[in-house]
């Protein structure tokens, strides 16, 4: 087994967001443990206490039938027959204790450095906007002409902050409290 150094972006890009969370996919833990999924699942199972449901869900057949649809997955011949396992941040941890090849602690070192490298931009974002609040209610000082001018540099810092971020793609699930 080989333990090249994985990417951040490499797991970044495996990290969707379902049922209000992100989660990852058993097939692409999987591949960055360098294992077969099935071995993931059974190492997974004989476990099972160290994966409780807030750590580790199988999607429903709706969920995955949506998940089909939108990545173009086969599940057909040679294609998988059951939905996939998802796993919480915890959840990853957890199979550190689990999946002890070098190859697995290097992968879960890199996917732990992504979750935290996700939670510091989350942070930022919302760190700005509130010195952006700050800074705006300064601003009832100066002359109306003046204030205009700065409002609409707010208006689009606000705006540039509230895109979504583009790189994590939506698994096409979503918890029963967002469907309601």
């Amino acid at each position: 087994m080989t333990t090249d150094v994985i990417g951040l972006e490499d797991v970044r890009a495996v990290i969707v967001a379902g049922r209000g969370l992100n989660v990852m996919l058993d097939s692409d833990l999987a591949r960055l443990y360098d294992v077969q999924t099935s071995a993931l699942v059974r190492a997974m199972k004989r476990n099972q206490n160290r994966f409780p449901t807030d750590f580790v869900f199988q999607l429903t057949r709706e969920e995955w039938d949506a998940l089909l649809c939108q990545t173009g997955i086969s599940s057909s011949y040679g294609g998988r027959r059951t939905p996939p396992f998802v796993f919480t941040e915890q959840g990853v941890a957890m199979l550190s204790g689990v999946l002890r090849s070098e190859r697995a602690v290097a992968a879960n070192v890199a996917i732990m450095r992504t979750f935290v490298a996700m939670r510091h931009e989350l942070c930022a974002h919302v760190e700005l906007a509130r010195r952006l609040d700050e800074i705006e209610g300064a601003l009832c000082d100066l002359e109306s002409s003046s204030v205009e001018r700065f409002q609409a540099v707010f208006d689009a810092l606000r705006a540039l902050l509230a895109q979504p971020t583009p790189s994590r793609r939506a698994i096409g699930f979503a918890s029963q409290a967002q469907e309601t």
